[in-house]
This record gives C-alpha cells, sequence and structure tokens, in this order.
C-alpha cells in the first residue's frame, strides 16, 4: 500500500512538471526557430533586388522568405500572394519576431506585390522587418513608416 501511495505522489509531483518542462521547451524551440530564420534573412543584407531572382546575386521578396524559412524545414510557395495565404491570421498589434507581413505595393490596393519578415517589435509604432526593396535590395524598415503602413494588408505566422 506503502508503494501506491509514494507511485502516486509522484505521479501527481511529476506530471505537471513535464507539461511545464514541455511548454518551456516548446517556447524555447519556437525562439531557436525565429531566430535562425531572422539569421538567414539578414545574410542577405545587401544583396541586389532582382525580380524573380532566388540567389545571392539578386533576389526578390518572396525569395528572402523562401530561403530563409527553409532553413527551418518550412517551404513557402514561391509568390507572396500564395505565401500571404500560409499560417495564422496576426492582428497588427499581436506581431511578433518570425512573423511574416504582406503589403500591396503596387496600382492595385488589393493585390498582394511585396512581403517580409517581422524581426524587431521595439514599440507600438516602431515594428522592423526585412525585405527586399526594389530601391534598397535586402534592408530592414519600419512597419510604420509612411509608405509601408499605408500598403500594409496582413500578417501571417507559421512559426
Amino acid at each position: 500500500m506503502k508503494y501506491n501511495k509514494a507511485l502516486t505522489l509522484f505521479a501527481l509531483l511529476a506530471f505537471p512538471l513535464f507539461f511545464l518542462t514541455d511548454c518551456a521547451g516548446a517556447k524555447r524551440g519556437r525562439d531557436q526557430k525565429v531566430n535562425t530564420v531572422i539569421q538567414t534573412a539578414r545574410s542577405y543584407v545587401g544583396t541586389p533586388y532582382k525580380y524573380g531572382g532566388t540567389t545571392r546575386v539578386g533576389l526578390d521578396c518572396s525569395a528572402l522568405l523562401y530561403h530563409a524559412y527553409y532553413s527551418v524545414r518550412i517551404q513557402l510557395p514561391r509568390v507572396s500572394e500564395d505565401q500571404a495565404k500560409i499560417g495564422e491570421k496576426i492582428k497588427l498589434k499581436d506581431l511578433k519576431p518570425g512573423d511574416m507581413v504582406f503589403f500591396a505595393t503596387g496600382e492595385r490596393r488589393n493585390q498582394i506585390t511585396h512581403a517580409g519578415i517581422v524581426t524587431a517589435v521595439r514599440s507600438r509604432s516602431d515594428i522592423r522587418f526585412i525585405h527586399a526593396s526594389t530601391s534598397l535590395g535586402v534592408t530592414e524598415s519600419n512597419l510604420f513608416s509612411p509608405y509601408y503602413i499605408e500598403r500594409f494588408k496582413r500578417a501571417r505566422r507559421v512559426l
């Protein structure tokens, strides 16, 4: 009988500990993946923009996302309009590093034509994202700059 009480007591104490450890491990795993995605994207900083490009010689915004997420074994579609359909919808106020952001920068106001990855959330009005800009190549910008916030369409989370 004492053996059963000891086993029951152990199970009652160890079971919640297992879940706490598991949750912490999952968060740590997500954080590591986010860091890998951001580091991979940042390794392209300075790479010139090239429409349809997929290499360090030149690449476009969707290729940047494709390569960055592929580094953690997440295979995204190649085109930003299709990438904008993957993962969980995220509200602007809930953005975290590693989230994908999408914009309509062309003449059609609802067509996704540009994408980036959130790299830092510094404040409600300072959210940094990395992207392949047609004029600057791969660079980081503030989502709340007038140009980008006016064109922001949606955000998605795959990590």
